[in-house]
């Protein structure tokens, strides 16, 4: 389809795949898809997608030693051939400076759903690695990032290494945005490139944000389009939540037992 095309159809629904302004792409979330770690999952959104890994190491950071307690940090990285062109890999002095703060973002949404004090001496590492990327790989990150994080404590407690589990909520992300004029949740990477307001929301399932990153990329934006964006952004949430604990077999989540 000729990109003058693919514009029409695009103005002619909002949406190039179809959807509805309020609904997100289709989610999968397999768990256990390698078995050498303490947690993995494979999310899948739309055509987004992105396997989290999560490893646990029986040590802190040294800024922690003698705090009495544990660290969760992340990694992410897009591979290679994630996008239409190569994706160079980071080393050799070659830093990717997206790839950094996106990381920073995910440890920092994990460390929100963790209380560091009740695993202490133990660091749980959350790999995030893109294999193929349509839009919203951060958000997709974090949301398996947690999957991946909830079996890692599940294994802890397991293996006898804590008492409890330290997770005391849920935390998901999604991505909105304004694009044509109008309110979207969850950008593929057509709307991503032509949005006029692009934001993405981490959220933890008491309805509290940990994390707003919100730009007005071809213009500004005005308080009542922001309210839109974030109402959208707490409904995608929620629904993610719920694909969570599905994928976790949940029926009560670990901290209202």
């Amino acid at each position: 389809m000729s990109s003058r095309k693919t514009q029409e159809r695009f103005v002619a629904s909002n949406r190039i795949d179809g959807r509805k302004a309020d609904q997100l792409r289709p989610v999968k979330l397999r768990r256990g898809y390698t078995s050498t770690p303490k947690g993995s999952v494979l999310v899948e959104t739309g055509r987004t997608r992105v396997l989290c890994t999560a490893m646990v190491e029986d040590k802190v950071p040294r800024w922690l030693d003698g705090r009495d307690s544990g660290w969760v940090t992340a990694e992410y990285a897009m591979l290679p051939g994630s996008t239409s062109s190569r994706k160079a890999r980071d080393g050799a002095g070659r830093v990717d400076g997206r790839g950094v703060e996106i990381r920073r973002l995910i440890g920092r949404s994990m460390r929100a759903a963790v209380d560091l004090k009740a695993m202490p001496g133990h660091t749980i590492w959350l790999d995030c690695d893109v294999l193929e990327a349509d839009g919203g790989t951060r958000t997709a990150a974090i949301t398996g990032a947690y999957v991946a994080l909830a079996d890692a404590a599940r294994w802890l407690v397991r293996e006898k290494r804590i008492p409890a589990t330290p997770l005391r909520c849920m935390v998901a992300a999604v991505s909105v945005g304004v694009v044509a004029g109008k309110p979207l949740l969850d950008l593929c990477y057509h709307e991503d490139s032509r949005a006029d307001v692009d934001m993405n929301l981490v959220m933890t399932d008491a309805g509290e944000f940990v994390e707003v990153q919100g730009t007005g990329e071809q213009r500004t934006f005005s308080p009542a389009e922001l309210q839109k964006m974030l109402a959208l952004g707490k409904k995608g949430c929620e629904a993610l939540f719920e694909k969570q604990a599905r994928a976790l077999r949940w029926k009560r989540r670990p901290w209202q037992q």
